[in-house]
């Protein structure tokens, strides 16, 4: 959905609360200027997610495409079917650390099921849990004057 969102917006009146914008603010709250980003292929590589955190001056990167395909196969083949394997989380971390020798400052987790297989302790850079952040900011949301 938050692919269109610029089109949903546009169609109506009502508020939108994209989850890229509250990654963003808590990104950039915690004083975080370059981040490693996550998730599967699509929100890895298409610009919706990517183009919405560096518009808040965020630079974002991601793993190369051959990490960006094993990450998406994990989330897919593996952890939207509840299974949990110490190889993928092992890899994940992996990955994870590859970002930070590259300049990241923290990981966003951008796709629900990854924090099913790893946390903070898989990782020595603060995480982002998107599903986390987009949940408290809809609360905080709907509870505004």
């Amino acid at each position: 959905m938050h692919c269109v969102a610029d089109a949903i917006t546009s169609a109506t009146p009502l508020p939108l609360l994209h989850i890229a914008d509250a990654t963003a603010d808590a990104l950039i709250a915690e004083g975080v200027t370059r981040v490693g980003l996550l998730g599967t292929r699509f929100t890895m590589e298409q610009p919706f997610y990517r183009e919405r955190l560096a518009a808040r001056g965020l630079q974002v990167l991601v793993p190369p495409a051959d990490a960006r395909a094993q990450l998406h196969r994990v989330i897919y083949d593996e952890l939207c079917q509840r299974i949990i394997r110490p190889e993928s989380r092992g890899y994940f971390r992996q990955v994870m650390a590859d970002l930070g020798q590259h300049g990241a400052q923290a990981i966003i987790l951008g796709c629900t099921e990854i924090s099913l297989l790893v946390d903070s302790s898989d990782a020595q850079l603060p995480l982002f849990d998107t599903t986390a952040l987009h949940a408290e900011a809809a609360a905080h949301a709907s509870v505004r004057d």
